[in-house]
């Protein structure tokens, strides 16, 4: 065989090659930013409605992730003592409330914290050693997690609600740290990693696509659909919506901006565990891994300047590309290219005059 037909062919091989890799990368960079469109939409509703950077919103996903798998080992997470003592805390905190204000609703609020973390705790401690199957042990995990962030709003931020950004943003700084030194106390140091939902390959023209990549893509794109329903069509969504828009005309109007905080966590929660669910089989949680998630959220979010969808969307599928390139091309220095997506974001933003002031209280 001639030397020019072997350069050819191997060419072939290189460019098919090359192909492929770029068809793996693009795989995860979905992935990836399916996953941090996810956060940053939580990033941006919380932030409309209470002026709260969520930034313990990465701690919900690893927590979650660490949870189930604690579980899969047939042990009883950690964290339904964390929901415990929370869910008893916000209780004595309302029944203060009803005690100096005579509101009834603080009474039933106490009822429902109480109850909640009463009635998922005896669920764990009864099942958790039991094999009852995957499904049954996310749903487990669901009903641990996600009432931690109406009791997080209640305990640490609703006392402080009128407080400047600032303060509200250092509260939620020592929440941040507060969870992680948990996670670590309660799991360890050890990474985890849990069974896949849908564990199987697909072969679409010689690129091999994980059928989890796909389920995780399709599960975000119809909770963003499901999202966009309920903030366009319900009434609970309109009310978050007003709020967001202008706080002082929503409580003119009748809005309880007390309960559109509780409600904008519950769904930060909601989405965080949900998320923390769909990365625990593609890679490996720590108790520290949440931050770094988190902050990439956080990231997309600002491409949004905390109050646009589509744009908070956008940034997020453009990190995921970044990152899994980046990761291809310097995996040493994939973080830092990611992170510094920040610094021309910022500067444009400084930039544009148009931009709305905040509202002032």
């Amino acid at each position: 065989m001639s030397p020019v037909r072997v350069t050819s062919i191997e060419n072939r091989m290189s460019f098919q090659m090359n192909g492929m890799i770029a068809a793996l990368l693009a795989q995860d960079a979905l992935t990836n930013g399916a996953i941090y469109a996810l956060l940053a939409l939580t990033l941006v509703t919380v932030f409309s409605v209470t002026r709260i950077m969520l930034i313990p919103q990465g701690e919900i996903v690893s927590l979650t992730a660490l949870s189930l798998a604690a579980l899969e080992t047939g042990k009883l997470p950690a964290t339904v003592w964390l929901l415990c003592l929370g869910g008893g805390i916000a209780a004595a905190m309302e029944i203060a409330t009803f005690v100096r204000r005579r509101e009834r609703r603080a009474l039933r609020a106490a009822g429902v914290y109480a109850g909640v973390a009463a009635a998922v705790t005896l669920l764990a401690v009864a099942t958790a050693s039991y094999d009852l199957g995957p499904w049954y042990r996310m749903a487990l995990t669901l009903a641990i997690i996600v009432p931690l962030g109406p009791i997080m709003y209640r305990v640490a931020f609703r006392p402080i609600a009128h407080a400047p950004v600032l303060v509200l943003l250092i509260v939620a700084m020592a929440i941040h740290l507060v969870l992680m030194g948990f996670g670590l106390l309660a799991f360890g140091a050890e990474g985890v990693r849990t069974e896949a939902i849908f564990p199987g390959v697909l072969r679409v023209g010689g690129v091999v696509l994980r059928q989890q990549a796909l389920f995780i893509i399709a599960s975000a794109l119809v909770l963003i659909i499901i999202l966009a329903l309920f903030f366009g069509r319900t009434l609970m969504g309109k009310a978050l919506r007003a709020t967001a828009i202008n706080r002082n005309g929503a409580r003119l109007v009748g809005i309880r901006t007390e309960a559109a905080g509780s409600l904008a966590f519950l769904i930060a929660a909601l989405i965080g565990a949900f998320s923390g669910l769909l990365i625990a089989p593609m890679t490996t949680i720590y108790f520290d891994t949440g931050f770094l998630i988190g902050l990439k959220g956080f990231i997309a979010a600002i491409v949004g300047g905390l109050v646009s969808y589509p744009l908070a969307a956008a940034g997020a599928l453009m990190i995921g590309l970044v990152e899994s390139y980046s990761s291809f091309w310097a995996s040493a220095f994939k973080d830092v290219i990611v992170f510094a997506l920040i610094i021309p974001v910022l500067l444009w933003r400084n930039l544009d005059k148009s931009h709305a002031e905040e509202d002032e209280e």
